[in-house]
Parts: C-alpha cells; sequence; structure tokens
C-alpha cells in the first residue's frame, strides 16, 4: 500500500506542477483498486487477530499483546516482531516501556484459564 500510496502523491505533484494535465485513469484505477484490496485485506486479518483476543498495538513494529490471568489480574504477554517467543509482560496501564521478563508467577499461569 504504502508503495500505491507513494505513487499517486507522484502523480499528484506532476499534476500540480503542471497546472493540470491530462492523466490515463485507466492504470490509475486499476492502482486505486489493488489499494482498496490489500487495504480490505488488512483489515480482514486484523478483525481475526482481535478475534482471536489478541491487541495489536503497533501494526508498523509488529507489537502483540495476549491477555493473561495471573493471581485474579489481568497482565499483557508482549510480543515483538523479531522476537523468537513471548518473553515479555506488562501491566495492563504500563505498556511497552514497563515490559519486565517473564517470571515462574506468570510462566505458572499463563495456562489459567479464566474461572469467572
Amino acid at each position: 500500500m504504502d508503495e500505491i500510496d507513494a505513487r499517486f502523491r507522484e502523480v499528484n505533484q506532476r499534476v500540480l506542477m503542471h497546472g493540470g494535465m491530462l492523466l490515463d485513469i485507466v492504470p490509475l484505477a486499476k492502482l486505486r483498486a489493488e489499494r482498496d484490496k490489500l487495504n480490505q485485506a488488512v483489515a480482514d486479518t486484523m478483525a481475526e487477530i482481535t478475534a482471536m483476543g489478541v491487541q495489536v498495538k503497533d501494526i508498523n513494529i509488529g507489537l502483540l499483546d495476549f491477555p493473561c490471568v495471573v493471581d485474579g489480574k489481568v497482565v499483557l504477554l508482549c510480543w515483538r516482531l523479531g522476537e523468537e517467543t513471548i518473553n515479555y509482560w506488562h501491566g495492563v496501564e504500563e505498556g511497552f516501556v514497563g515490559r519486565k521478563l517473564i517470571d515462574a508467577r506468570i510462566s505458572n499461569a499463563r495456562g489459567r484459564k479464566k474461572t469467572q
């Protein structure tokens, strides 16, 4: 989508620099349709991920949180693209900067199901 957006910016810039011009709109319409299709695929994938209970925190860096109940409190297991496994967690209010290594208490709670 970024490449398509860049192409549209180039075309817009050329039109502005020339004070208007005739364009072959067929290739541009195809690009627009391709972008719309890609955008819909992203939206569908995000909906699937969210339906599984995963929270997408930052799509650009691939940051995901997985809610988990530990000692009756919800914490978030935290994974970032490039990390081999989920090794970090943080409180709901702490965010990425509050990441801590998973300890035995968190690790033992990971498989626990909510009882409420």
